[in-house]
């Protein structure tokens, strides 16, 4: 019985996306000075609001950064996988923030319905116009990593989530001006808390998911199961695992019954065949003559 072990990294993050991070604190610190400042001019116990919720979304990018270096950091002590579900935990985190989140503005738009109130003036809807352009260029930067990271997916929901926010203060107030009917604003806030749980919800489940070492969605068990039944000298496998190490790596274990042997160039080809086809970079096999499941003292 022998066990082969191979391994393979995936792009590192917290160096791809690290300008990314800066301009993204950066920016949303200068904004929330600007709002605080202008909160108090204008008087305006909504900017302050606002003020304090971008406040707490800079430190969901802080969160995400930081367990993006956390990832990269080496395997040591009983840490043998090093640190890299911290990107796991912290897309969890920013699940539960941006639920917070929601829950402010919900309980804003019921008082506003309750005992409507005039849209501020001119300047908040000036601010939130700012706020539009900071938070969505923000948001963009991670918009393309957010569909393969999680990690990155919290960081960008957090500022598409403020993108809409400011918006929707601009529309609402828009609205009122050429309407009149106050009962306009808690409703674009409404729909506003419709849009971030749909997509809240969804990191939520997906960082739950690989917290409980699912399968990554982006991997198929039954493809690969069918792609390792397809190698030469394989009769039959069991005990396959695969599972998430980080947001953006996977691990794999299995024992290949292979009667006849095999060689290294079986390996080799293996672990580059699995990580280009499945993108599973982390690799355990161990190799039987013949099938030793019914050996296993743990449920597979």
């Amino acid at each position: 019985m022998k066990k082969n072990h191979t391994h393979a990294h995936s792009h590192n993050t917290a160096t791809a996306y690290a300008k990314h991070f800066a301009w993204a604190i950066g920016l949303n610190v200068v904004f929330v000075v600007v709002e605080i400042a202008y909160g108090l001019i204008a008087n305006s116990s909504s900017l302050l609001a606002d003020a304090g919720h971008n406040a707490s979304d800079v430190l969901g990018l802080v969160f995400a950064w930081s367990a993006a270096w956390m990832a990269t950091l080496r395997p040591r002590g009983r840490y043998t996988y090093g640190l890299r579900k911290t990107t796991i935990l912290v897309s969890i985190l920013n699940a539960l923030l941006l639920f917070g989140a929601v829950v402010a503005i919900a309980w804003d738009a019921i008082e506003k319905l309750k005992n409507p109130q005039p849209v501020a003036g001119a300047q908040v809807m000036i601010v939130a116009g700012i706020g539009i352009l900071v938070n969505g260029f923000t948001a963009l930067l991670f918009y393309k990593g957010q569909k393969t990271d999680l990690n990155i997916k919290g960081a960008y929901l957090h500022m598409a989530a403020d993108a809409a926010v400011s918006l929707g203060v601009v529309v609402a107030g828009l609205l009122i001006l050429l309407t009149g009917k106050l009962w306009i604003d808690p409703i674009v806030s409404f729909l506003i808390v419709l849009v971030i749980l749909w997509g809240t919800w969804r990191l939520f489940i997906e960082s739950i998911n690989l917290a409980l070492d699912a399968v990554p969605a982006h991997i198929r068990l039954d493809e690969v199961k069918d792609f390792l039944l397809q190698q030469p000298g394989v009769t039959e496998l069991h005990d396959l695992h695969i599972w998430a190490i980080s947001t953006t790596q996977a691990a794999l274990t299995v024992h290949l019954v292979m009667p006849q042997g095999y060689d290294d160039t079986f390996i080799t080809n293996l672990r580059k065949d699995l990580q280009t086809s499945f993108g599973i970079g982390h690799m355990t096999v161990q190799i039987e003559s013949k099938s030793l499941q019914s050996d296993c003292t743990t449920e597979c």
